[in-house]
């Protein structure tokens, strides 16, 4: 890392500079490369972000009188960097998004029913509580629509509640059927194309808010007692 930089510098000390003193487009450039370099030589840590790998380990069908219901349980944590732009009054949101399908042995499975459940988590300075906002629609920054609101005292209360996803509505049971075993497939996601442009624009490519997990599995539709 050291010879890329002394190269670049002595590449651009052996150019001409303006006689008026001031720098060209091309010289702001190879500053700003100059000044990324730097950095990534006084923190190498940078360029091998740890990893923050997320996991389904529960999921539930379940059906009851006015539907069939999807739970699962999601394992992840949230990693340092993401909790100080939480910290900072920035909300971020997470996605789930799941399918059932019908087996066909004469063609591809059949989609059955799909739904979508989306979460917005913030920190409320004011309060010092943590607000968790859940949907079945995007929640934009416009308004957060017909949502249900929660307040935790604490972010790890808060995130247990983003973890446990219960009771997401999927269809009616007649659209469904009652045929035994079903294919369903689960997807959770840390959505970061809500974030703020400048956040968007920094957190691409860092493996820190890479958090997403998804499973399929065979599963019984068991009646809710």
């Amino acid at each position: 890392m050291t010879w890329v930089i002394t190269t670049v510098f002595s590449t651009l000390s052996s150019k001409k500079r303006p006689a008026d003193g001031r720098f060209g487009a091309g010289w702001l450039v190879a500053l700003v490369l100059m000044a990324m370099l730097a950095l990534a030589g006084a923190w190498p840590g940078v360029a091998a972000a740890q990893s923050y790998p997320a996991s389904v380990n529960e999921l539930r069908l379940e059906q009851a009188d006015d539907g069939v219901y999807l739970s699962a349980l999601v394992d992840f944590e949230l990693p340092p960097l993401v909790e100080e732009v939480l910290d900072k009054g920035i909300a971020i949101y997470f996605v789930v998004e799941a399918e059932i399908s019908r087996d066909r042995w004469y063609w591809t499975d059949l989609k059955v029913a799909q739904a979508s459940r989306y979460m917005r988590l913030a920190y409320q300075p004011l309060t010092r509580r943590w607000r968790l906002n859940v949907s079945p629609v995007p929640i934009t920054n416009s308004g957060f629509g017909v949502s249900l609101n929660q307040n935790f005292d604490s972010l790890a209360d808060a995130l247990d509640s983003v973890r446990r996803v219960g009771r997401l509505r999927m269809s009616d049971v007649a659209d469904i059927g009652d045929h035994g075993v079903h294919t369903v497939m689960f997807r959770f996601r840390l959505d970061t194309s809500q974030l703020p442009r400048p956040f968007q624009i920094g957190v691409a490519g860092q493996s820190d808010w890479n958090i997403s997990a998804e499973r399929t599995a065979r599963l019984p539709l068991e009646k809710v007692k």
